[in-house]
């Protein structure tokens, strides 16, 4: 075929279609989309992670703020007098919550709370015993029991709770058979706290004690366990149990003797209970 006659044929077979390149771009332009779509998940996903590792970080720095100003709450209640805690928060009751908050989380690490054992005790004894409850917290003795319970603490978190300092309850005097203190001789005038607990207990009335054990090791300056019992028998008291078996705390039981002798009593200092920080 000559020349000529090959470029005849080329102008009878007319321009050449181009559809095979158009599909090619499309091909590549889909491709190009599935490529895009798991890089935008890949985005998504390292948001998400990014957003949960920021709120996980924002929830332990609350958790340590919250941490230490319980510490704060718990070191001027145990280096102040009732009368200032009581004025304390007064100021601002809100506090009293954020204290309760962080004891409630100190106390879910302990393997068993001393009030459940004062609970039983209770629930063992008559139920037509009055008990008062100095420190009662959230009044949660009040609610497990069928005894007439007065609760008094320094704020009234619940309606059943009779705010008030520990050492000045209106309870008339010889007028409840069980006084308890379970973790709450905190102020520097507890022994005030002890005293006014002698004056509304009846005669044989029953005085249970629930404290921090390092408060009661020499070792580290806490108090002489024998003192302390010492001065409350010479307050008026006969000493029934003392109860060391838990890692935690120390239990005390304590009967109100019929006739009292008025005497000055010598009371060892309590160590202020501090807990560490983490």
């Amino acid at each position: 075929m000559t020349e000529e006659q090959r470029r005849s044929r080329k102008r009878k077979r007319g321009p050449r279609k181009k559809g095979k390149h158009t599909t090619g771009v499309d091909t590549n332009t889909s491709n190009q989309s599935s490529s895009i779509t798991p890089s935008s998940g890949s985005a998504s996903s390292t948001i998400k992670s990014c957003s949960k590792s920021s709120s996980s970080f924002l929830d332990k720095m609350k958790a340590r703020l919250s941490g230490g100003f319980f510490r704060m709450l718990n070191e001027k209640l145990y280096t102040c007098t009732g009368d200032e805690a009581l004025n304390y928060f007064k100021e601002d009751p809100s506090l009293f919550n954020v204290y309760h908050s962080g004891y409630q989380e100190q106390m879910s690490h302990w393997p068993e709370q001393p009030n459940d054992i004062i609970i039983k005790w209770i629930k063992d004894h008559s139920s037509s015993l009055v008990v008062a409850d100095f420190g009662c917290g959230d009044a949660r003795l009040a609610k497990s029991v069928k005894n007439k319970v007065f609760s008094f603490d320094l704020i009234s978190s619940d309606p059943s709770v009779i705010a008030c300092d520990m050492s000045k309850t209106p309870l008339d005097s010889a007028s409840v058979d069980v006084a308890v203190f379970c973790l709450s001789l905190m102020g520097t005038n507890f022994p005030s706290y002890l005293q006014e607990a002698n004056r509304v207990l009846k005669p044989n009335g029953w005085l249970l004690i629930a404290e921090v054990k390092s408060r009661f090791d020499p070792t580290t300056g806490g108090a002489e366990p024998g003192k302390f019992v010492k001065s409350i028998c010479e307050l008026g008291f006969t000493s029934i149990l003392k109860d060391f078996s838990n890692k935690m705390f120390i239990l005390f039981y304590f009967k109100k003797k019929e006739k009292q002798i008025s005497k000055d009593v010598t009371w060892p200092e309590l160590k202020p209970c501090m807990y560490k920080r983490r």
